[in-house]
Formats: C-alpha cells, sequence, structure tokens
C-alpha cells in the first residue's frame, strides 16, 4: 500500500478535506500511484464516509490521542500549515506537503510554510494550486529537516512569524 495521511490538526478546514477527496485530485492520486488515503478532519463539518474516494482505501477520523503512528506508516503526509503539524511530520521525515489556508487573517502558516520550502524541507500550496501541485510534486529536491533541536525551530518559527 502507497498511503497518503491528510490533517488539519485541531482546525475546521474542510476547504483541503473537500479538495483533496475530489474526483479528480482522487484520480491524480491513483496516477501517482497511492492506494490508500487516511483523513484527520478535526473540528470539520463532516466525516466523509469510505466511499468518498472511488479507487482507494479511504478510512477518516476527526482526532486522536496520537496521529504519530498515521505520520509513519504515510508515504505522503499532506497538512495544514499548522507548527506542530509541519514539526511532526518532518520530524519523521516524510514527504510533506502543506496546504495553505489562504482565507485565514493575519495568515502566519503562508510565512511557516515559505520558510520551510525556501529551505528546501518541504513543498506547499494553497487549495486552489492543489492539483496542479499533486501532479507535478517531486520530493527528491528536498533536504531533509534534522529533528532533535527544537531550540533551533523555536529560534525558526521565531524568526519565520516576525517575533524576534
Amino acid at each position: 500500500m502507497v498511503r497518503v495521511f491528510v490533517t488539519v490538526g485541531t482546525t475546521k478546514f474542510d476547504e483541503l478535506i473537500e479538495n483533496v477527496i475530489s474526483e479528480e485530485n482522487v484520480k491524480v492520486l491513483i496516477d501517482r500511484g497511492y492506494t490508500e488515503l487516511t483523513l484527520q478532519v478535526g473540528h470539520g463539518s463532516h466525516l466523509p464516509s469510505p466511499e468518498s474516494c472511488s479507487g482507494l482505501k479511504m478510512k477518516a477520523f476527526r482526532f486522536k490521542d496520537s496521529i504519530s503512528d498515521d505520520i509513519k506508516q504515510a508515504d505522503l503526509v499532506i497538512s495544514h500549515a499548522g507548527a506542530g503539524s509541519c514539526l511532526e511530520a518532518l520530524g519523521a521525515q516524510k514527504a510533506l506537503l502543506v496546504v495553505v489556508n489562504d482565507k485565514l487573517m493575519d495568515n502566519h502558516q503562508l510565512e511557516l510554510a515559505r520558510q520551510l520550502h525556501s529551505n528546501s524541507h518541504l513543498l506547499y500550496c494553497t487549495c486552489s494550486t492543489l492539483t496542479e501541485t499533486l501532479k507535478t510534486m517531486d520530493f527528491s529536491t528536498l533536504t531533509p529537516f534534522l529533528p532533535g533541536q527544537p531550540q533551533n525551530f523555536a529560534k525558526f518559527l521565531d524568526k519565520a512569524l516576525g517575533i524576534a
């Protein structure tokens, strides 16, 4: 099985979930060899049924005590740009595609995604560019994010968010 794990953390990001399970994006995932899709939908408006994605084995849930196993089992993580979700996926050395919620006011997510992308750790897009990004994504050009240095990540976040 080639697995995709999608997470929105504790937020409500229905647009991401709806885009991922759209017929067009499911076809792109299948064409790229993915066979299984797991969705963590957080406070989203609905919990998609397994029948939502013809051609992919799909399961969905709102919350768990930990999503570490879901991330570890994934070949691709598609995530909102929350710092915790990004750090956990990068720390697990997973291919990470961050989808920025461009409808948020005062969007720090975009700053974080841009910085991690400019450091060659992840790819990012918005919901409107998700299909094209899924078609063209190439993770071979990325460099691993070295875990175990939380002080460096804290400094990085401070800089990315304009705190320091």
